[in-house]
């Protein structure tokens, strides 16, 4: 498979825009700046942030083994998502597939770049239908969208069928791992070198407990984040984002120990909910949410608003009719939250 023939050819013909820090990479200490047209009065962000984010790339790269050549950041999960159909997808020709139920985002981006949308609805046990998808796609299906582990589902798609489906679809196949923290299941951001058509997303807004300061990442080859590099924005990560980056992925065992609380958390939370009279179904959770059949969604879903708690109503999304989302919180918030449900029945 060439990459080089599923860009799009305006992008492939694009001259990238070259900022004033890409320009000069040098060593910074003791040089004068005169060069950015910047307010020269220090106040720890007066200058433009580095563009390519290289002290965050680097912990990153530390962490999760893979080199820095191939990682690309974002302002959150959904500007690296936006990047993609940009890259790839010509507006008002090609299309994407989307596995529903599945984040809203894939499709809300696609309708926002003018690209046509195949759905293929997961099966009954929210795995994908590797046969029909394949079916579904044609010469002009680009993108195919897989988050696993799912939102909402919870659930991590079977390593096989993922597998095949990165060997066979003839476009790029995006494997979403905001929840790959919480799952045993090996990220597939280890095998980028068998699949040049292949590109892993990330975030720090889950497992790292990052979401205010959106930072999204992206694994690929280093041919699919240079294009991506060619068409993003040239100072698309903040200063201030950074450093909370930084800062955070600097005391990784904290993050580690915070996972291991909520996964503990998280199999009280499934038998508590599992003992409740109303709740039918707990689905199997790779994530830090747990997806439950209820009775009645919007009832209980509007019952546990009244006594102060939110959680996601997911009944009206594809195989999820009187399904309930629930986020892992902490000790006292899950036990409120259990409260609140044994009181209902």
């Amino acid at each position: 498979m060439s990459i080089q023939d599923l860009i799009r050819p305006t992008v492939k013909a694009l001259k990238p825009y070259s900022s004033a820090r890409d320009e000069y990479q040098g060593n910074s200490d003791a040089m004068v700046f005169l060069d950015a047209n910047e307010n020269p009065f220090e106040n720890g962000v007066n200058r433009y942030p580095d563009p390519q984010q290289r002290t965050v790339k680097s912990l990153l790269s530390k962490i999760k083994s893979i080199p820095q050549k191939n990682i690309l950041l974002g302002n959150g999960s959904d500007e690296v998502l936006d990047l993609i159909y940009r890259a790839f997808c010509e507006p008002n020709q090609d299309n994407i597939i989307t596995l529903p139920p599945t984040y809203g985002m894939y499709s809300v981006l696609a309708n926002i770049n003018a690209v046509a949308i195949k759905r293929v609805q997961l099966d009954e046990n929210f795995q994908p239908k590797v046969d029909a998808i394949l079916e579904e796609a044609d010469s002009n299906s680009k993108l195919l969208f897989l988050c696993s582990p799912n939102n909402p589902t919870a659930n991590s798609f079977k390593a096989k069928s993922i597998e095949r489906l990165v060997r066979e679809f003839k476009g790029i196949v995006v494997i979403d791992e905001a929840y790959i923290d919480f799952s045993n299941e090996e990220s597939w951001a280890s095998r980028l070198n068998e699949f040049p058509n292949l590109i892993v997303t990330q975030t720090l807004s889950k497992a790292y407990g990052m979401a205010g300061i959106r930072l999204g990442i992206c694994y690929a080859s280093e041919e699919i984040i240079s294009v991506i590099n060619r068409i993003k924005p040239p100072y698309n990560v903040n200063e201030l984002t950074q450093q909370k980056a930084i800062a955070q992925l600097e005391q990784n065992e904290l993050t580690q120990q915070q996972v291991a609380s909520i996964l503990s958390e998280r199999d009280i939370l499934v038998e508590e909910l599992d003992a409740i009279s109303f709740v039918s179904k707990i689905y199997p959770t790779d994530a830090n949410f747990v997806l439950a059949k209820v009775d009645d969604a919007t009832k209980r879903y509007n019952e546990l608003i009244e006594k102060g708690i939110v959680i996601r109503n997911r009944t009206t999304q594809p195989g999820c009719e009187n399904c309930l989302r629930f986020t892992v919180g902490t000790k006292e918030e899950n036990e409120v939250l259990i409260k609140a449900l044994k009181a209902l029945e």
